[in-house]
């Protein structure tokens, strides 16, 4: 994958933490729609953590085959 290409999705997930977080009702976090809210949350920062990691083996593979 290119790397402006995971830097779009990653920007893309910390829209939907932000947006997700206005949807909060911070004084229920876990009735209603807030529970959906925290699950986007939750989801979104798993995938962000998963494209960083993808990232940082992309590198390591780049260094990797450069030594060979």
């Amino acid at each position: 994958m290119n790397k402006t290409f995971i830097i779009v999705l990653i920007v893309f997930a910390l829209a939907l933490i932000a947006y997700n977080v206005t949807m909060v009702d911070f004084n229920n976090p876990l009735q209603g729609d807030s529970t959906i809210a925290l699950i986007c949350i939750v989801a979104s920062l798993c995938a962000i953590v998963l494209l960083l990691i993808f990232m940082t083996s992309k590198k390591i593979d780049k260094k990797l085959k450069g030594k060979d």
